[in-house]
């Protein structure tokens, strides 16, 4: 038993949109087929900016039916038909279109909705992590403001753009009265969200938890912002090969947005009423590095004491995981010190493999620990390991660490269990692990 609980806790639904797709399975076949998502940016002129690709979430529309009604509240009420009515559109940043589209396909693929009426709402709680919040609504305000005076500021302004209104927000259509809250961590935004989602149900504090993240802030703030960093790639002209993690020629990361969520619940309870089990959360680790905003420890320690953690938390030895799902972003400090991590806890690293589906998404910031978590579960699933495009010159320093890093192409295998890394700006590290549902 573990020592935060005796409730062991099943992944139940998988909500994903992304650069890459509009559902789970649009998205996660296409990072089994390696395509990218990334692309010239459409959501504002980008001309000034020295980065000028994304991964944006492309033909998104939050107010379309949604392929089976919904009745979170019972027969009896109302149900839902669709994510976002157009008259809510402008009373929501995009980052919060993207969530509730998301987070309602995880909620219909859980099966929930059919047994609502025996689930007490108080039963059900959200963690939805947001890194950054509604960026280009408060860059839209301040336009609105400078323009036309303080007294043309929405009503709806604070309520548009606040980090939690995303879990909200679902709340509210899904009419969950558990803990409705929102981890921001930066890039481990979404991976805290899950793994604290995971503590609340292992406590008992909770029998569901819907869990993950949301961000767009493709913007001009956002975009020029991290180019000032010189943290962006600037390969303009070849933006499907830009995200390229652990290659010697990768020049920073590529920006992208999107959003997953997952339905975790009791297991027995998932069991009784007959639920699908696509895998077990069985471990989290997080942990800081102390040392500086940006920058991690040059030897990964931070990173290695987070998947130490998560790999004792599941009471599983090493040799147990078949994939690492990297926070890979293709920066040039951060590849490195992820890589030298995973070798130290991973000495014999034969028969691991490693990706990064960055490669192909983009960095969804807030919402990346929720979409790679999601594509590690779904690796168990269909026995397959997604691939790290791109990776034409495997940087000297990862090659010496002897991984396998699953270059081009996917890799069918069985896995047993799957790692994914987070690591976020002020030294945050998550390491999540999932097994598959019936494993010892």
């Amino acid at each position: 038993m573990s020592r935060y609980g005796s409730h062991r806790v099943a992944v139940t639904g998988i909500g994903i949109v992304s650069p890459v797709g509009l559902t789970r399975e649009t998205s996660w076949n296409a990072v089994l087929e390696g395509r990218s998502g990334i692309a010239p940016i459409t959501l504002f002129d980008p001309e000034d900016c020295s980065c000028r690709i994304a991964g944006e979430v492309k033909n998104f529309d939050p107010t379309a039916p949604l392929p089976a009604l919904l009745h979170p509240r019972g027969q009896t009420q109302p149900p839902l038909v669709q994510a976002v009515s157009q008259k809510d559109m402008k009373r929501m940043d995009r980052f919060i279109h993207l969530a509730l589209v998301a987070g309602l396909e995880a909620y219909s693929d859980s099966g929930l909705d059919s047994v609502r009426d025996r689930v007490a709402p108080e039963d059900i709680g959200i963690n939805i992590g947001v890194g950054m919040g509604g960026l280009p609504g408060i860059e839209d305000t301040h336009d609105t403001y400078r323009d036309k005076g303080i007294r043309r500021i929405s009503p709806f302004f604070i309520p548009q753009v606040i980090p939690n209104l995303a879990a909200g927000q679902l709340s509210i259509l899904l009419d969950t009265r558990n803990i409705n809250t929102c981890s921001v961590s930066a890039c481990a935004s979404s991976a805290h969200s899950i793994g604290e989602s995971f503590r609340a149900i292992q406590r008992g504090e909770a029998k569901v938890m819907l869990a993950g993240g949301a961000e767009a802030v493709v913007c001009a703030l956002g975009i020029g912002g991290f180019a000032s960093m010189r943290a962006l790639s600037t390969r303009n002209d070849e933006p499907a090969k830009a995200s390229r993690p652990f290659d010697s020629s990768r020049d920073g990361f590529v920006m992208g947005e999107g959003s997953a969520v997952l339905v975790l619940e009791e297991l027995e309870f998932a069991r009784a009423r007959g639920a699908r089990i696509y895998a077990e959360i069985a471990g989290y680790g997080a942990t800081a590095d102390a040392y500086h905003i940006t920058a991690p420890l040059e030897d990964g320690a931070g990173g290695y004491r987070a998947m130490k953690l998560a790999l004792e938390d599941a009471e599983l030895q090493p040799e147990s995981i078949s994939y690492v799902n990297a926070h890979g972003t293709s920066t040039p400090l951060g590849d490195v010190q992820e890589a030298l991590a995973v070798k130290r806890l991973f000495p014999d690293s034969t028969g691991l493999h490693v990706s990064s589906t960055k490669s192909m998404t983009g960095h969804l910031l807030g919402a990346a620990g929720a979409i790679e978590a999601a594509f590690s579960i779904l690796a168990i699933r269909d026995s397959v390991v997604p691939p790290t495009i791109n990776l034409d010159s495997l940087d000297p320093k990862c090659a010496e660490t002897g991984l396998d890093f699953t270059a081009h192409t996917s890799v069918r295998k069985p896995v047993t269990a799957s790692m994914s890394n987070s690591f976020g700006f002020g030294g945050t590290n998550v390491s999540l692990v999932f097994k598959k549902a019936g494993a010892p």
